[in-house]
């Protein structure tokens, strides 16, 4: 079973502006758990709905039920194997958490479902248990969370952006110091780096920049770049 350690963590932007995200690939937004109360989520949830186009992925973080997760694990001594699956399971509870804050995201569990809903237009919403615990080449343990979930999709899906959306953006984005701040996983480099895709940190209060449409350029001027 793959682990992910430390050891890891040592394109050009198109600016079309013919139609927001049309021609420019999908991006893949990972929702932090931790944007479950903020009231800028919805604002979020809506621009993406608005202007997805089909070429918006959503991965929901795991938040308060990740959080139960570890806790139940503290308790009972669960494996991280099994701790592993529950954590992913607790993604699916809150992407549909998200789903009831805005019902007209479009739920996919598969890739299948995902392409269908590409064709449809609409913004998707990622269930990941299903695809993430098919996969035995994945991590199971608790330095494969949700952002490199993301990451995984990213590069699955041939992804041009991935974003994290944070409460709060890093002053760097060196994927060595945001390791040591907490702000990404122990796998994350291994899943990010030498990809076909560029990643980005944006932060709740940004949404403001991108009411008028997903550009590209918006992107690269608001986000925090991760690099090694």
């Amino acid at each position: 079973m793959p682990k992910c350690s430390q050891a890891h963590l040592a394109g050009q932007i198109s600016t079309t502006k013919d139609h927001p995200t049309r021609g420019q690939s999908v991006w893949v937004v990972k929702i932090g758990g931790s944007l479950m109360s903020a009231p800028e989520l919805k604002n979020w949830l809506e621009i993406f709905v608005k202007y997805s186009d089909g070429q918006v992925i959503i991965v929901p973080g795991g938040g308060v039920f990740a959080d139960a997760v570890l806790s139940a694990q503290q308790q009972s001594g669960i494996s991280d194997a099994i701790a592993h699956q529950l954590a992913v399971k607790a993604m699916d509870q809150y992407g549909l958490l998200l789903s009831g804050i805005n019902p007209r995201l479009a739920i996919a569990s598969s890739e299948l479902e995902i392409a269908e809903r590409t064709w449809q237009h609409r913004a998707i919403l990622w269930l990941p248990s299903q695809m993430v615990l098919a996969d035995d080449e994945i991590p199971q343990n608790w330095q494969m969370t949700s952002d490199s979930i993301a990451a995984w999709l990213a590069h699955k899906l041939e992804a041009k952006q991935l974003i994290l959306l944070k409460s709060k953006k890093p002053s760097t984005g060196q994927i060595a110091q945001l390791h040591a701040d907490d702000m990404i996983d122990g796998c994350f480099a291994e899943f990010s780096q030498n990809k076909e895709f560029s990643s980005w940190i944006l932060a709740k209060d940004d949404y403001a920049h991108f009411e008028d449409g997903l550009f590209i350029d918006k992107l690269s001027q608001v986000g925090v770049k991760i690099e090694s």
